[in-house]
C-alpha cells in the first residue's frame, strides 16, 4: 500500500461536528492502529485519508472520546474544545515513526448553549503544520442577489410568499486557503425545523448532483467556492410553518492529493452515502406574509 507523506492535518471545526484528516496510513500506521483521545478507535477511511470525527459539541457531553473543553470567560465567552489522534501498537517492537496529531476547535458559548442564537453557515478550517504552511480559513455560504455570485444578501434572508417559485443562488465559499484546496458540495436539503437531521426533508442536491430541474449546480469542486441555485418553496400540511431552513453538507479537498471532481450524474447513483466525509453548514429563510396553514 503507498503511504503519502503524511505534511500536514485538515481540521474542519463545522457548528455541530469537528472533524479531523490525517493522511492515509501514516508513517505506515493502519487506521486500526490510530485512536481518538487515546480511547476510540473510530477512523473512517475516506480517499487519501483517515477521517476521526466528534460528532457532539454541547458542553454536556464535552468528553466524547476524550475531547476535553475549556471555558474562557470574558465579554465574548467561548468554549476550545481540544483532542488528538495518536498511534498505538502493542507489539513488542515498533518500526514506524509515532503519529501525535492534536487539534483544536473554538466556539462562543452563547452558540453551543442555544445554538439558534447564531447564524450556522460558517465554519473554520485549519490545515496545520505542514510543508505547505499553516492555513485558517473561514467557510462560509450564503445567499447571493444573483447569477453573477457579487454580492450576497444580509442575513435574516426574506422570501415574500408572493415570491415562493423565485430562484434563490447559494455560493459556499472557503477564504485563506491555498488555491489547491477546493470546495466540494455533497449534499443540501431544506427541512421545516433547524435540526438536520429532522426526517421531514426535502433533497435539492445528492452526492453532487441536482435532485431535480429546479436546482442548477454552477460549479463545484473547482475552487474555493462552489455555487447553485434552487426555486424558492414552502412546506405544505405543517401548521403555522414560517420558516425553511437549507442545509449543506460539504468538504474541503486537496486538488493536489485527491481528483476532487464529482463522477458525471448519469453514471452514479443518487442514493446519499451512509458516512458523509463532510460537515453541514446551515441557513434560515423567513417566509413573509404566512397567512394561512396549509
Amino acid at each position: 500500500m503507498f503511504c503519502p507523506i503524511p505534511d500536514y492535518v485538515m481540521v474542519s471545526c463545522f457548528p455541530n461536528m469537528i472533524i479531523a484528516n490525517v493522511p492515509e496510513c501514516p508513517y505506515g500506521w493502519e487506521i486500526d492502529q490510530l485512536s481518538l483521545g487515546g480511547t476510540c478507535y473510530t477512523g473512517v477511511s475516506s480517499p487519501g485519508y483517515y477521517r476521526f470525527s466528534i460528532p457532539d459539541l454541547t458542553p454536556r457531553n464535552h468528553s466524547y472520546c476524550g475531547t476535553q473543553s475549556e471555558y474562557m470567560d470574558g465579554k465574548d465567552p467561548k468554549y476550545v474544545f481540544y483532542n488528538f489522534i495518536i498511534s498505538n501498537d502493542t507489539s513488542l517492537t515498533v518500526r514506524n515513526q509515532p503519529v501525535n496529531y492534536s487539534f483544536s476547535c473554538t466556539y462562543r458559548a452563547a452558540y453551543l448553549v442555544n445554538n439558534a442564537v447564531f447564524s450556522q453557515r460558517v465554519a473554520t478550517v485549519y490545515v496545520n503544520n505542514g510543508s505547505i504552511g499553516s492555513f485558517k480559513s473561514q467557510l462560509s455560504m450564503n445567499v447571493f442577489t444573483n447569477s453573477k455570485f457579487l454580492y450576497a444578501k444580509d442575513a435574516p434572508y426574506v422570501i415574500d410568499t408572493s415570491e415562493i417559485g423565485s430562484e434563490v443562488f447559494i455560493g459556499i465559499e472557503a477564504k485563506g486557503l491555498s488555491n489547491r484546496f477546493k470546495v466540494v458540495i455533497n449534499n443540501c436539503w431544506a427541512t421545516p425545523s433547524p435540526y438536520s437531521t429532522d426526517r421531514k426533508r426535502w433533497s435539492l442536491i445528492v452526492n453532487s448532483c441536482s435532485s431535480d430541474s429546479t436546482v442548477t449546480i454552477f460549479e463545484n469542486a473547482k475552487d474555493s467556492r462552489s455555487m447553485f441555485k434552487f426555486n424558492s418553496f414552502r412546506f405544505q400540511k405543517l401548521e403555522k410553518v414560517s420558516t425553511v431552513w437549507l442545509h449543506c453538507e460539504v468538504q474541503v479537498c486537496d486538488g493536489e492529493k485527491l481528483f476532487c471532481q464529482p463522477a458525471p450524474c448519469t453514471s452514479r447513483s443518487h442514493q446519499s452515502e451512509l458516512e458523509p466525509p463532510g460537515g453541514v453548514l446551515t441557513v434560515e429563510f423567513q417566509l413573509r406574509g404566512l397567512s394561512e396553514d396549509v
